[in-house]
């Protein structure tokens, strides 16, 4: 398992192996050794599976408030997703940027994103299936919303806003400047 951080430290780029010969492949996707020898050692309790029938869809951007935060290991089993997440921790030094990554079926890549960002992807084909765990109970009294399309963000989805297929939820959303701060950065040593 190959685990790279990204241009923001605390998102990881996350390849796990894969073992194949003519009847498929093996792989493990997830392992709490591996992950602990990087520091994550928060365990994952719920499992998400969804899919997207079209190309365009774009989920989010979106994250829960404490004390429901939740971190989040994302892989993209079926297609292809651009898979963002963007810093929200007031006084980051990384706060209101983001990064972004290609994951799909066939690369096999798979992104963490901890407490503290924003996340979302949009399905580049047709049926997408995305699968995800998370470190925290889905608790609706937390769940809140980041604009995908705030200048402000500076992100290049490669869709115009008349091609995304959103949510009503989706399409409500406040900017950065508009939302209450949820969380506080908290300097690592």
């Amino acid at each position: 398992m190959q685990i790279e951080r990204l241009e923001i430290p605390d998102i990881w780029l996350v390849t796990p192996a894969k073992h194949g010969d003519a009847r498929g492949f093996f792989s493990e996707t997830f392992r709490a050794d591996e992950f602990a020898k990087h520091g994550l050692t928060t365990p994952f309790i719920q499992d998400n599976h969804v899919r997207s029938t079209q190309k365009g869809v774009l989920r989010g951007l979106h994250f829960q408030t404490p004390p429901h935060a939740q971190g989040k290991l994302v892989r993209c089993t079926r297609g292809s997703i651009l898979d963002v997440a963007v810093d929200i921790r007031t006084g980051s030094p990384s706060y209101g940027r983001h990064v972004a990554a290609e994951l799909s079926a066939d690369n096999w890549n798979q992104l963490w994103v901890p407490a503290g960002f924003a996340h979302g992807y949009l399905t580049l084909e047709d049926d997408c299936e995305v699968i995800y765990k998370v470190t925290d109970y889905y608790a609706p009294e937390c769940d809140r919303g980041l604009a995908w399309d705030d200048p402000a963000l500076g992100i290049e989805w490669g869709i115009s806003a008349a091609d995304v297929v959103l949510s009503d939820k989706d399409r409500k959303q406040p900017k950065l400047a508009e939302m209450l701060p949820a969380f506080d950065y908290i300097r690592q040593e």
